[in-house]
């Protein structure tokens, strides 16, 4: 398994479950992770009550019981709520409509799991080649610290800039949006106990619970290509950028300093064609599938193709046919999630005011329908796996 992030960890503990024996790999010298928040729906907390940790996830994080969503515009007026689906629960465990977590927690959850599971990672560790032709039974892979060993199966679940993905299919750069997004966690006031997304001209800026103490900020906003801006810097340019959102916001911008807690990431995506896997190797999460994030499914999509490959591995078969296979299921719900996002991304990202106010009359007429088509093709296209 290459890489130790959302994808990588799930399906290791899925694999790991059925008494696989896997070795993780992870560049990173130090296991850290990006913090900031993160909110995970009730598709991708499903798949997380499949590996065993959605107990746990709930726990570290804050759960929107009734899935409530507030659409605002920049000055704090209504447009209208929506309410996010809650599916029926496979254990004791209620799964809820929406999680906001911090994403230390999430990786803190399961890195725990995969200790439980006796998974061994190797950090500061990639893989330097990957020849898939030395035998039909296993890849061969030379690892960065020299040793040479034999796999069954490499997954590259390295991310949006996968190295796996070069060593299969070539270089191919992730494509970028032209948005960039900005993070912030803030204090959570006890009342504030939905999801928020403001509305405004060429901007969205959304706030989420993600613990019983914190929440996080999240805006998007159009930004060059390459951009790039000094991290002592990312507080001000953050408050400089949504300078023109009012209430419920503003008193998280207005505390922005040098000791804030913000990140600045651009937007980008990966749309790679099936097949995803060459041999038996397999692309799985963002190296395979990265999705803009106005969705919220980015991390949902990752958990459950662990979940998916396990299950089809599972049910037994020759190993290429079942990757082949996995690509065949997972390459439409993907790309159905990619391409609402897209949409959505461009909705938010329009500088007509004209164009702006029409976007909030549909989302008041249709915001709720809009969620429930949504989820309701989204169960259809996964009701195969």
């Amino acid at each position: 398994m290459v890489g130790a992030g959302i994808a990588g960890c799930s399906a290791a503990i899925s694999l790991a479950r059925l008494g696989v024996e896997v070795t993780l790999i992870e560049k990173e010298a130090r296991w850290r992770f990006q913090s900031s928040g993160i909110f995970v729906y009730s598709n991708g907390l499903a798949s997380m009550d499949r590996l065993g940790v959605l107990a746990e996830m709930v726990q570290a994080g804050f759960a929107i019981e009734d899935g409530r969503n507030i659409y605002l515009d920049q000055d704090g007026a209504p447009i209208v709520d929506v309410f996010y689906p809650q599916p029926k629960a496979r254990s004791a465990i209620a799964i809820p409509p929406i999680l906001g977590i911090k994403r230390a927690e999430m990786h803190r959850v399961l890195a725990a799991r995969l200790a439980q599971l006796d998974v061994p990672i190797q950090l500061a560790t990639t893989v330097g080649k990957l020849d898939v032709t030395a035998s039909p039974e296993a890849a061969k892979v030379t690892l960065s610290d020299g040793t040479t060993r034999h796999f069954d199966l490499v997954l590259g679940a390295d991310g949006i800039r996968s190295a796996t993905r070069a060593l299969l299919f070539g270089e191919s750069a992730p494509r970028y949006t032209g948005l960039g997004v900005w993070r912030s966690v803030h204090p959570r006031p006890p009342d504030l106990v939905a999801k928020i997304m403001m509305m405004g001209v060429g901007k969205r800026l959304g706030i989420m619970p993600i613990s019983e103490d914190r929440l996080y900020l999240f805006g998007t906003v159009a930004e060059p290509a390459a951009a790039w801006y000094p991290r002592e810097q990312w507080p001000a340019i953050m408050r400089a950028r949504f300078a023109e959102f009012g209430s419920p916001a503003r008193k998280f911008l207005d505390t922005l300093s040098a000791e804030s807690e913000v990140l600045y990431t651009g937007v980008s995506e990966v749309a790679a064609p099936l097949p995803w896997h060459v041999g038996r190797s397999l692309l799985i999460g963002d190296a395979a599938h990265a999705s803009t994030p106005f969705m919220g499914q980015g991390g949902a999509m990752a958990v459950q193709d662990g979940v998916v490959l396990a299950n089809l591995l599972e049910a037994g078969g020759n190993v290429e046919d079942v990757l082949r296979r996995f690509g065949e299921l997972r390459y439409p719900v993907c790309k159905f999630v990619q391409d609402a996002s897209r949409r959505i991304g461009d909705a938010g990202a329009q500088e007509d005011r004209q164009a702006c106010l029409r976007r909030d009359l549909a989302l008041r007429q249709q915001g709720q329908q809009q969620v429930d088509d949504f989820y309701r093709e989204l169960a259809c296209l996964s009701a195969a796996v």
